[in-house]
């Protein structure tokens, strides 16, 4: 019959061993998405305003991410027109008339920031922002001067050319 002690070292043991199988498992997980998706370049179109499909598109993201890994990624998400309601302030939607949702709720910019916080860059056009009086400042979430591209079209274009895969979810 084994004591209190030795009971709890087998349970230690048992523990620690479960512990670093986990490990060695995520990293052969890893080191098999590694090998099979190596490096990439990655430009995801957005400019539709439905919350459901904007939604998506961020989980698409992320899984893109999980998939890969973000340090084999380099991702850019381009939004223009109505895509732009992805990051629009809920409070901003009655005073810009040219947009019909601002999605930019709770849940979708902890989404946004989980993904910014992984390396993944959204880029914003400067003519549907200038054409939609939009301020950056205060009608859209978490929007730098530097995430401001000229044209959200042409930076698609741009970032296809120089190698990036294009995906509209």
């Amino acid at each position: 019959m084994k004591t209190e002690e030795e009971k709890m070292t087998t349970l230690k043991t048992k523990i620690l061993t479960a512990f670093m199988m986990s490990i060695c498992l995520l990293m052969i997980s890893t080191a098999y998405a590694n090998e099979r998706y190596g490096k990439q370049k990655v430009v995801y179109h957005i400019n539709y305003d439905n919350p459901k499909k904007q939604a998506g598109a961020l989980r698409n993201i992320q899984n893109h991410i999980n998939a890969v890994g973000a340090e084999n990624l380099d991702l850019k998400v381009v939004l223009h027109g109505n895509g732009l309601a992805l990051l629009l302030e809920p409070d901003s939607l009655d005073k810009l008339k040219k947009f019909k949702n601002a999605n930019a709720n709770e849940t979708m910019t902890a989404k946004i920031d989980g993904l910014k916080s992984q390396g993944i860059e959204f880029n914003v056009c400067e003519n549907t922002v200038r054409g939609r009086k939009v301020n950056v400042d205060s009608d859209l979430y978490n929007v730098d001067k530097k995430d401001i591209v000229p044209s959200g079209v042409a930076e698609v274009a741009r970032l296809q050319q120089m190698g990036y895969a294009y995906v509209k979810p």
